[in-house]
């Protein structure tokens, strides 16, 4: 659990976070547009600025009072910032044993020098400066660098901002496989929503230096003003497991209560993958589902997932109507859908009807 209130200034930026509360474990995502404080806030929940002034507590632990401050080399926490800021003229090796001899004796325990290597995708380049290395790979080290200091608390800065489509790609999935193995709690700053999708647990949205709200990123997700929603509009994420790929190259995503729901997803796995139970998260834009009021019978759309009206409204910025419906295992989907069509059809609260996926319209994540 982190709670506080933080003040901060630097330069002509001013923060003053007001009185928060949020549980720490899983990923606590902050999120605002470029100047709202986001790293300001970081850089007074770490400890890396004197300047902090306030209130801050990690579990039981004071980590600011006033102007009395725990030294942030004993808050055990591992930074990856925008750049992967690596002692530069030296090999990864060399970069990764200055963080090993800094660990102190109480914190020697967990993940060998040679797992974390392995699992982060860079045992070939230990004997490479890190000059020579791309965008992704300096990034891969600085992950590994932050996890060999045994943290209780991860803080990484837009870590995937700087980098390519393809490297982002790459290292998002790693972030979150890496999150998920090691169960550490970590505080991450994106300004990009399908980040949060893919990661958060909560959102910490902030604007003007100021801490605005704290919500679940279902509660997040099931507004229609919710700062995620960009020109794409609504969004919704749904947790579930994935199957097995079958002879047509679909893979079912599954709600984890059984029988549920069933989505059918295109993927690029080889036929026979065997991803049975394999946790994942899917991200449904609301323009992508179609309603009807009973299953359609002689239609070549696989996906037809019964579920029950809960409340619609009408976006202030298309002017469109935001149906938002509940799955039968009390999971949020969004449909977008034309004041006609809402009419046409009917529709209310407490209905049940038919969500219309394309299968094509699924991202896996």
């Amino acid at each position: 659990m982190f709670k506080g209130n933080l003040q901060l200034k630097l330069g002509n930026f001013a923060l003053d976070s007001g009185e928060f509360q949020f549980e720490s474990a899983g990923v606590t995502v902050l999120f605002g547009r470029s100047g709202s404080g986001k790293s300001t806030l970081l850089r007074a929940l770490s400890g890396l600025d004197r300047g902090t002034r306030g209130t801050l507590f990690f579990g039981d632990e004071c980590w600011q009072s006033g102007k009395t401050a725990l030294p942030v080399e004993a808050r055990d926490i591992g930074f990856v910032f925008q750049t992967a800021a690596l002692l530069p003229g030296k090999t990864v090796q060399s970069n990764l044993n200055y963080a090993t001899q800094r660990v102190p004796k109480n914190r020697a325990q967990g993940p060998s020098f040679e797992e974390i290597t392995q699992r982060v995708g860079i045992t070939h380049l230990l004997t490479r400066p890190v000059d020579n290395l791309s965008g992704g790979e300096r990034q891969r080290v600085a992950i590994a660098r932050a996890l060999l200091t045994r943290p209780r608390v991860l803080m990484m800065d837009e870590p995937l901002s700087a980098l390519d489509w393809r490297a982002k790609t790459e290292l998002l999935a790693l972030i979150e496989s890496v999150i998920a193995d090691y169960q550490i709690p970590t505080l991450y700053i994106t300004h990009a929503p399908v980040e949060v999708e893919r990661l958060a647990n909560r959102v910490v949205f902030m604007a003007e230096g100021h801490i605005t709200s704290i919500e679940t990123l279902a509660e997040a997700t099931t507004r229609i003003d919710s700062p995620l929603f960009t020109e794409e509009g609504p969004v919704s994420v749904l947790h579930g497991h994935l199957g097995r790929v079958d002879e047509d190259g679909l893979i079912a995503f599954e709600s984890a209560q059984s029988g549920a729901f069933c989505f059918w997803l295109n993927t690029t796995e080889p036929t026979g993958t065997p991803l049975m139970k394999h946790k994942a998260r899917l991200r449904v834009l609301a323009r992508d589902v179609a309603l009807a009021r009973a299953r359609i019978e002689g239609i070549s759309m696989l996906n037809q997932i019964a579920a029950t009206i809960t409340r619609i409204e009408a976006d202030p910025k298309t002017h469109r109507q935001a149906v938002f419906l509940t799955l039968s295992d009390g999971q949020a989907l969004i449909a977008e859908l034309s004041q006609r069509s809402v009419e046409s059809l009917n529709l209310a609260p407490k209905q049940t009807v038919f969500a219309l996926v394309k299968t094509a319209a699924l991202l896996d994540h």
